[in-house]
């Protein structure tokens, strides 16, 4: 899968699960697990609740995702 095949999306983080997994809420409604990219988490960036997202899915499976960028609020 190409980087062109890749569907991005903003949310706001809802729940903060252990493991760095997150349910975000996308702007549609619908709530996903996300889990935290390996540029994020190499910089030590926090997600909290409530915080803005960057999200990123596979065409394949809409129901889980890559948080990418954490929003300034």
């Amino acid at each position: 899968m190409s980087k062109a095949d890749v569907i991005e999306t903003e949310g706001k983080v809802v729940e903060v699960l252990p493991g760095t997994k997150f349910k975000v809420q996308l702007e549609n409604g619908i709530v996903i697990l996300a889990y935290l990219a390996g540029k994020v988490r190499e910089n030590n960036i926090k997600v909290l609740e409530g915080d803005s997202v960057k999200v990123e899915m596979s065409p394949y499976d809409l129901t889980k995702g890559r948080i990418t960028w954490r929003n300034k609020n």
